[in-house]
């Protein structure tokens, strides 16, 4: 009994013995576990800040690409995936647009010196003693000049087989041939305009008309007629129609403010060609 009591006392240490050291292995352990997930925890909000840095750097050239990137729908979109039809087209209406807005500028030019002439020969012209002496007053550049040259110079050759016809109306023949030289500078330029305000609708619709018919064709050789596919074609065909209205719109009114504007300066040069006349014959009968 005092042996069997003894190994039970012995078997209980034991156990006891282990139970502490198993408890005492579990104690060291547990903080060794719970030291080695640390430096990942640790390390987690970092890479959680480096990625959130890293983030808007990489946000950022995106940004910048998709701001830069040209409008798909655009006119550079257009002239980029257009054929060579296309490009003819756009080629044609830039040129002519370019065209009208120089006539403009140069018929404007001009017309505003007609005017200044016709001022100068209103100051000098009429107060000389003589017309070869008022023809001498006024610019060489001046259609007035050139009229009354040409009238001075008609009572000078009023011989041989013109001399049969009678001077007045010889005369009113070559002024009257100045002049129209006079009208056909001025309206020189204006059919250019008249031809552009009618035709480059039409070429801006003919380009519409071949960008829908390659769209329609493509989007028939795709199988995908979604609105995406159909609306980039068919607004960058569309924009042919908006670019010859364009063009049209100022040719248009540029020819009608310059004809209009014409009219008053023709009317100045033949009432001067008229009183030139009469002055020319009053001086060959005195």
């Amino acid at each position: 009994m005092i042996v069997q009591t003894k190994f039970k006392v012995l078997a209980r240490a034991w156990v006891l013995t282990m139970g502490l050291t198993m408890v005492g292995v579990a104690s060291l352990s547990a903080p060794a576990l719970a030291q080695t997930p640390a430096p990942a925890a640790a390390t987690a909000p970092a890479a959680e800040a480096k990625a959130d840095a890293a983030a808007p750097a990489a946000v950022k050239p995106a940004a910048a690409a998709a701001e830069s990137s040209s409008n798909p729908y655009g006119i550079a979109a257009l002239w980029s995936g257009s054929d060579a039809v296309a490009k003819t087209v756009l080629l044609i209406l830039a040129i002519m647009s370019m065209g009208s807005w120089y006539i403009l500028a140069v018929k404007m030019l001009e017309q505003r010196k007609v005017n200044a002439y016709a001022r100068e020969a209103a100051e000098k012209f009429w107060g000389a003693g003589t017309v070869a002496q008022g023809a001498a007053a006024l610019h060489k550049d001046s259609p007035f000049q050139f009229i009354a040259s040409s009238g001075l110079e008609a009572t000078k050759k009023h011989g041989g087989l013109m001399g049969h016809i009678p001077l007045t109306d010889w005369i009113s023949m070559s002024i009257q041939r100045s002049v129209d030289r006079v009208n056909r500078e001025m309206q020189s330029g204006l059919s250019f305009l008249a031809t552009v305000g009618s035709i480059s609708p039409f070429v801006g619709l003919f380009g519409t008309v071949w960008g829908i018919y390659h769209a329609l064709t493509a989007i028939g050789i795709s199988g995908q007629a979604s609105i995406d596919k159909v609306a980039g074609p068919v607004g960058e065909a569309l924009i042919m129609t908006a670019i010859g209205l364009a063009v049209a719109v100022p040719a248009v009114l540029a020819y009608n403010w310059l004809v209009s504007r014409n009219k008053g300066v023709m009317d100045d040069v033949r009432s001067f060609g008229s009183d030139l006349h009469s002055v020319l014959l009053g001086s060959a009968k005195s």
